[in-house]
């Protein structure tokens, strides 16, 4: 397939199709059964395939999330076809209903995780990804800091290498586990860059070996309470670090076109590319309609903003696309970035 614009990196570039929705799209249905078209085919592939048709720069990867409970039918379906369609697939792992920070779950959170790890160890994925280390929007929920912090870091710990053992990772193919923080609201406690790297420092040096690594998320790094300039020398300090891992070209608050972004994905996606640590970059948008996300609407409004300017998200996705290959190809061209 020719592309008008050429990667001169050995970057990645790929896409989370969280613009399609979750509720309809993404997330099975009762019965475990994935979303389809009216042709009889997953959304997933039918909307990969055409963003790579659409896409003036080469997809490499699609970032899908694994829910427990899918049926094993549609989740082969669906990670082979990706494959046929030439992509890499790097699998988010959903855990929901437990707390990884509550002893008294460790074992349906270990459960829950090992599950995912089967199914990405079945299909030969080299890198897996979570948002495990807290439950999602749990009401009531405060921020744990001090010695509640460290406890909290050390059950995330004991929860993740349980999950590991359980499903078998030494010897899969499986080389990296990519941890993703949330914004504050979202995630109470580790809602920020230094906090997620608390666990991932502790994991690792529990496990003796860099496999867990941060997932940078520009949106979360900017809904945090920490600024550009701390995020960027933290980026630094955690590729240093060897515990960089993949970098989500996503916009603060709206979450959908990256223009609105007020200076963050520029920003740290420069960063990120000075460290010489940068590998996968994925773009990112969220419908603001989707029925699944009605908390995050509810929690800050400017999640519920529609700013696509008369394009359909597709297209939206696309110019996103573009926009992040031609900073990639200009980081190469300032030297930031290795071609």
């Amino acid at each position: 397939m020719s592309h008008p614009i050429s990667l001169r990196t050995q970057v990645e570039l790929g896409v989370v199709p969280t613009h399609i929705k979750f509720a309809g799209g993404l997330a099975p249905d009762a019965d475990g059964r994935l979303p389809r078209d009216s042709h009889g085919r997953l959304l997933v592939l039918a909307e990969m395939e055409s963003l790579m048709q659409a896409s003036p720069v080469r997809i490499h990867n699609a970032q899908v999330p694994i829910f427990p409970g899918v049926n094993e039918d549609d989740s082969d379906e669906l990670f082979i076809g990706l494959r046929d369609l030439g992509l890499g697939v790097h699998p988010i792992m959903m855990v929901g209903g437990a707390d990884p920070m509550n002893p008294e779950d460790e074992e349906k959170v270990a459960t829950m995780l090992a599950a995912g790890i089967e199914v990405a160890k079945k299909h030969g994925f080299t890198e897996i990804a979570s948002t495990s280390v807290e439950e999602w929007m749990q009401p009531g929920a405060t921020p744990k800091t001090g010695a509640a912090f460290q406890d909290a870091v050390a059950q995330n710990v004991r929860t993740h290498l349980r999950a590991m053992k359980m499903a078998g990772v030494d010897g899969s193919s499986i080389q990296h586990w990519h941890i993703e923080f949330l914004r504050k609201g979202e995630f109470q406690t580790f809602n920020d860059i230094r906090k997620c790297w608390e666990f991932v420092k502790a994991a690792n040096a529990a496990l003796g070996r860099k496999f867990f690594q941060i997932m940078v998320d520009a949106a979360h790094s900017g809904d945090s309470e920490l600024s550009i300039d701390e995020n960027i020398q933290a980026i630094s300090e955690v590729a240093a670090a060897d515990e960089l891992g993949t970098f989500h070209a996503s916009a603060k608050t709206t979450r959908g076109c990256l223009t609105t972004d007020d200076g963050w994905i520029g920003a740290l996606l420069a960063a990120a590319a000075r460290t010489g640590k940068l590998k996968y970059v994925f773009v990112e948008l969220f419908h603001h309609q989707d029925p699944a996300l009605e908390a995050l609407r509810q929690l800050d409004q400017g999640h519920g903003v529609d700013t696509r300017d008369g394009r359909s998200y597709s297209e939206t996705v696309v110019d996103g696309l573009a926009d992040v290959a031609h900073r990639l190809n200009n980081l190469v061209a300032r030297g930031y970035l290795k071609n």
